[in-house]
């Protein structure tokens, strides 16, 4: 069975009404087109942050310039699930944990009837755990539309993470981002950008490494000091990008059969089943000489 499903590219900034009339107008578009799921960006509700690394971040008890800290169980969600509909929604926000003050960059996947999994983001970069606490790990859950795995940004440069969902079952794993371009020799063209580059090569390794569908959304335009390079985007388990919206603002869209396309790429050369773990001790080992090593040179 194939189902169609849509990356947004799209500009989300501190205003939340104005977030929510953007959500609104493209799931409308996405829905004309055939869509059942939409994956919108990292921060899409109330913005990202406005500044990484040592160009002026904020610190978590600064809660003036970062975006509004929301209740899974919130009202901000609830307004999603309402537009949302029969749609299946994947959207990233600012999660408050339950001690009331502990955020995390979070994302979640719902419905109007319902909420089918939320994710907390591990891999923070460039200073970003001054404003969000991390994650604890990743897992897969089940939709109408099959099974699916969540990341965050940064998330996607790790192997490991898109690996752990895959061998949880993901079928079509979500990367929300607020990936900007490069802060220094940033490249006159964007899409030339050595971060754009890095953005997209992630998106069609991962897809590759572990045989799954991606779907990756991105921020577009300016906030604060970043300017993202937009290139939502939808890549089968060969890696081949089915639609891509490079720079600009709005939609990739693609029909896609997983069932049919596992069948086929998975029938052959199959990456999961043909893994050596026995031979992989130093990747997971938290104590071996390697990672002692790389830690080392960290804090050097």
């Amino acid at each position: 069975m194939s189902i169609t499903v849509a990356a947004v590219s799209a500009n989300f900034t501190r205003d939340l009404e104005q977030n929510y009339a953007l959500i609104e107008q493209l799931l409308e578009d996405a829905r004309a087109q055939g869509a059942q799921l939409v994956a919108f960006p990292e921060a899409s509700i109330g913005g990202y942050l406005s500044s990484l690394g040592n160009h002026g971040d904020t610190v978590r008890t600064t809660t003036r310039s970062l975006p509004p800290a929301i209740r899974l169980d919130g009202p901000e969600i609830r307004r999603v699930q309402e537009l949302a509909g029969e749609t299946v929604v994947v959207i990233g926000f600012c999660e408050l944990d339950d001690d009331g003050e502990t955020r995390y960059n979070a994302a979640v996947c719902l419905d109007g009837q319902r909420i089918y999994g939320s994710y907390r983001k591990v891999h923070q970069p460039l200073g970003e755990a001054m404003s969000y606490a991390a994650g604890p790990g990743y897992h897969a859950f089940d939709t109408p539309l099959g099974r699916i795995g969540l990341q965050i940004c940064y998330d996607k440069a790790f192997p490991e993470a898109a690996r752990v969902l895959a061998l949880d079952g993901a079928e079509i794993v979500v990367s929300l981002s607020a990936w900007p371009a490069a802060r220094t020799a940033t490249a006159e063209n964007l899409q030339d950008d050595r971060w754009t580059y890095r953005f997209n090569l992630f998106d069609t390794a991962r897809a590759l490494d572990n045989q799954v569908f991606w779907i990756a959304s991105n921020q577009s335009g300016t906030f604060g000091s970043l300017r993202y390079v937009g290139n939502a985007k939808v890549v089968d388990p060969g890696g081949n990008v089915l639609a891509t919206t490079l720079l600009g603002a709005g939609l990739a869209v693609a029909e896609i059969d997983v069932e049919g396309t596992f069948r086929t790429m998975r029938g052959g050369m199959f990456h999961l089943r043909d893994r050596r773990p026995d031979a992989y001790g130093p990747v997971t080992e938290a104590d071996s000489p390697q990672a002692q090593g790389w830690r080392e040179l960290a804090h050097a």
